[in-house]
């Protein structure tokens, strides 16, 4: 049992990254599509605690919020997949992902 509405496990995103001050985190790569429960969970509680196990190990309180317009979330992915040389992506990215902006709460 879990208390998240949509009644998935508790999880992570599927990518997180970042493209500019604050953090992404999108749903999808071309061979994946989009899951709908985590981005359901952020939906109906934006914070939560995000935790960093990579170089540095710390729990962030940090709110979520959903990129809708189009132009904006074609910039946004431009900007991250540039760096992963995968700007052929961007379509498919823009049309089928969930993509939102993660910024700490202070």
């Amino acid at each position: 049992m879990t208390s998240r509405p949509s009644g998935a496990k508790p999880g992570t995103p599927i990518a997180r990254k970042s493209a500019s001050a604050s953090w992404t985190a999108n749903s999808t790569s071309p061979t994946t599509p989009a899951r709908a429960d985590w981005a359901a969970n952020l939906f109906a509680n934006p914070e939560f605690t995000y935790h960093l196990k990579e170089s540095v190990q710390r729990d962030l309180r940090v709110r979520a919020s959903i990129v809708r317009d189009p132009a904006e979330k074609r910039a946004i992915l431009e900007r991250i997949l540039e760096k992963e040389n995968a700007l052929d992506q961007v379509d498919a990215r823009v049309a089928g992902s969930h993509l939102f902006r993660v910024e700490v709460v202070e």
